[in-house]
């Protein structure tokens, strides 16, 4: 029986805990704490809210400094990048103009040893004209040999200028060349 009457006087307790929890939230005389905990609340969650803010304003803040770093960064990678392809094409500039110099030279001697037969063949007048177009190859090939690669760009630019359209159709030949030789490989 003891311990019948501790497990009634344990429960007892219990039963009666949430029964003025209930009294104090529902009104009555606790009407006026229901009231101050209703501003408790809104209070701690507007200081909630602010503390939010304040966070999403600091993560803000960092995320822009580790951006602007990340920006740094890859502006200092994007310009040695830069600068290492700049100084490739300058090279392939050169030698692409040394070759085709030599190319010009190589076409000038190959015509102008067969100005002979031309003459032999086709006549004399003909022959005339593979000696002109051999000095005319050899001096292009001289005068490319002695520019720049500056040089000879801005005289590729001045050329466009004066005339797009024939800039175009040697750009598009120059294109058909160039993709047919690549195929063949």
């Amino acid at each position: 029986m003891a311990e019948t009457a501790g497990k009634t006087t344990g429960a007892t307790p219990k039963r009666k805990a949430p029964a003025k929890q209930a009294s104090a939230s529902t009104g009555g005389e606790g009407a006026g704490n229901s009231r101050a905990g209703t501003s408790e609340a809104r209070s701690r969650f507007s200081a909630a809210l602010d503390e939010a803010r304040a966070g999403v304003v600091a993560l803000g803040a960092e995320a822009r400094e580790r951006a602007g770093g990340y920006t740094t960064q890859a502006r200092g990678r994007g310009e040695d990048y830069a600068g290492q392809l700049k100084t490739k094409a300058g090279e392939l500039a050169v030698e692409g103009k040394a070759r085709a110099t030599e190319a010009l030279s190589g076409l000038a001697k190959l015509v102008g040893e067969n100005a002979e037969t031309i003459d032999d063949r086709l006549g004399s007048k003909y022959g005339e004209y593979a000696r002109s177009a051999s000095r005319s190859l050899n001096n292009t090939a001289t005068a490319l040999d002695q520019k720049s690669v500056e040089q000879i760009g801005q005289d590729a630019r001045e050329f466009v200028r004066k005339s797009p359209g024939t800039a175009v159709a040697l750009a598009g030949v120059a294109g058909f060349l160039l993709a047919r030789l690549l195929r063949g490989k």
